[in-house]
């Protein structure tokens, strides 16, 4: 048989074409109902937050080594695929785009038929705050896109999610895990893979931005005119290149409003300040800005990211998927997961009969 793939079949926007979509559900869902057998849903939802090994998931289901589709037509995949095994105890939510808006909603969905109850705050605050912070916190220059929220049935979780750089064309892959968070502000990523940086890095989540965050909070809560005043001094100082990159798109009238209702509801720290509905990017970066340079205090400029993957072309390398063997991969694991089932009820069956023998009397 032919081997045909990429090469020879339109790929919009970097969406895999339908029928190899169609496979990478299946597969996705027997390799997760594998995993879910042998090591548990919250082992297996803890690999997500491995970037080589989420890169590697996204090569054996078919899509390119070297693409930014891998990320988001992988978590498809393993979404679509969940949707039929609520057995396996592990539920996906988010998605590119209009699909990312929709998290919360589906996390409070199938929170309530996975029985989380009153974890679902929990969960629903986790996917926000991950967010949050990738989206304001950490200004990385990569405008995030995609947002892919796994939880178990014990209320564990993981996010992948994937922001976009318009300058250099391209992306950059954020992974979260529940056990590594213990605070949402603070050096709270399992990982992030990048190719390419270039934009000033404004780290307010890193561990040497501790006070700009204690004074973002305190500035947040004082009369803005005061702080409008001191954002104006800076923005007329002959200050560093990669300060006047960040100035430059700072307008006090602009941030007067977001100021105002900061003053209002007084945020008691910095991440109650962050999860302030209309405090962005700007209003975090203004008020860092004027914490380094008016008070003094410590504010980093280091890029978390830690792994390389390349994010490109998707011209079907390192080369086309041939649909017969995929099939038969697919075909094979599943035998095999019908088999172990068989196994494991004829093994459990055996216990029983023991236990029962050695439990009558003599």
């Amino acid at each position: 048989m032919p081997r045909t793939g990429f090469a020879d079949l339109p790929l919009h926007g970097g969406k895999a074409p339908r029928w190899l979509f169609e496979r990478m559900v299946r597969l996705s869902g027997d390799i997760l109902a594998w995993m879910v057998e042998e090591i548990g849903p919250c082992a297996t939802l803890k690999r997500f937050s491995d970037p080589f090994w989420f890169q590697a998931l996204g090569c054996v289901l078919g899509f390119d080594w070297h693409s930014s589709g891998l990320t988001t037509t992988t978590c498809g995949a393993v979404k679509e695929a969940l949707r039929e095994r609520g057995d396996l105890g592990l539920y996906a939510a988010g998605g590119k785009g209009a699909a990312s808006r929709r998290t919360p909603r589906e996390i409070e969905e199938k929170g309530e038929r996975a029985g989380l109850g009153e974890r679902i705050p929990s969960l629903v605050h986790a996917s926000r705050m991950s967010a949050k912070v990738d989206s304001n916190a950490l200004q990385d220059g990569y405008q995030i896109y995609h947002h892919f929220f796994l939880f178990t049935s014990s209320g564990d979780w993981a996010v992948v999610q994937q922001g976009m750089n318009e300058e250099n064309g391209y992306a950059r892959r954020y992974h979260w895990i529940s056990s590594r968070v213990r605070d949402f502000t603070e050096e709270p990523h399992a990982a992030i893979c990048s190719d390419a940086g270039g934009s000033p890095v404004l780290n307010l989540v890193a561990v040497e931005s501790r006070e700009t965050r204690e004074v973002a909070a305190q500035l947040s809560s004082r009369r803005p005119d005061k702080t409008l005043r001191e954002l104006e001094r800076l923005l007329s100082l002959d200050l560093p290149r990669r300060h006047q990159l960040l100035l430059r798109d700072l307008h006090p009238e602009s941030l007067r409003k977001v100021l105002l209702s900061t003053y209002e509801r007084q945020p008691e720290d910095f991440a109650a300040l962050l999860g302030m509905p209309g405090v962005g990017a700007k209003t975090l970066r203004a008020l860092a800005l004027i914490g380094e340079l008016v008070y003094g205090t410590s504010l980093s400029w280091r890029d978390p990211a830690a792994y390389s993957f390349a994010h490109g072309g998707k011209d079907g390398h390192p080369y086309p998927v041939d649909r017969e063997t995929y099939d038969a991969s697919i075909d094979f694991l599943e035998r095999a997961l019908r088999a172990s089932r068989t196994e494991r009820s004829e093994r459990e069956a055996a216990w029983r009969r023991l236990r029962g023998f050695l439990s009558r009397p003599d």
